[in-house]
């Protein structure tokens, strides 16, 4: 990240310096945050973490079952009253429960990370996504509007506040800038 901010700050003091350029910033945060497609994402997200999260506690029930079964067979096998054979075919069900256990905590564990990468990677595919349609419509304001150069505002140390064209962008988007910076100071509450 900081090489990438020298090498942005590095080339635009060269093409600065060459000619005279019209520099722009813009929020991508914002711009992402106010895409058309935002809203669905993160409720597709979240509805994909609770059906992950049901059937995660589908399978600790599971679990909970065969460790109350099991705690019944040990309780049976102590049964001082039992005789040498049953006792016996008790530990024998009381080792088969303990291989399923085990089994069964295996099979929540893989799930557990199974279901943590899909969301990862679902969530990354959605905003490289959004990442590319927001750069389209940054490229096309840029060329509307004889844009040399437009950063994000995040990779430069420092930037004109005048210099930000967020906004022109998120009327590109069809969104109003007002209406945009009022949701943003909402959701930071």
């Amino acid at each position: 990240m900081k090489r990438l901010m020298m090498m942005t700050a590095a080339l635009t003091l060269v093409l600065a310096a060459r000619a005279e350029l019209k520099l722009g910033t813009v929020d991508m945060f914002t711009l992402a945050r106010n895409h058309s497609s935002y809203e669905y994402n993160k409720t597709l997200l979240a509805s994909t973490e609770k059906d992950a999260k049901k059937k995660l506690e589908g399978l600790n029930e599971e679990l909970e079952k065969l460790q109350e079964e099991g705690r019944k067979l040990a309780d049976q096998a102590r049964n001082p009253m039992i005789s040498a054979a049953a006792k016996g075919e008790l530990e024998k069900e009381l080792m088969e429960i303990q291989n399923k256990f085990v089994a069964a905590q295996q099979r929540l564990r893989s799930e557990m990370m199974r279901a943590q990468q899909d969301l990862q990677d679902l969530e990354a595919k959605m905003m490289k996504a959004t990442s590319d349609e927001v750069k389209k419509l940054i490229r096309a304001f840029a060329e509307e509007n004889a844009y040399d150069l437009v950063l994000d505002a995040a990779a430069a140390p420092f930037a004109k506040p005048e210099l930000d064209v967020t906004d022109g962008v998120l009327r590109k988007m069809g969104v109003d800038p007002a209406q945009a910076k009022k949701e943003g100071v909402d959701e930071g509450k």
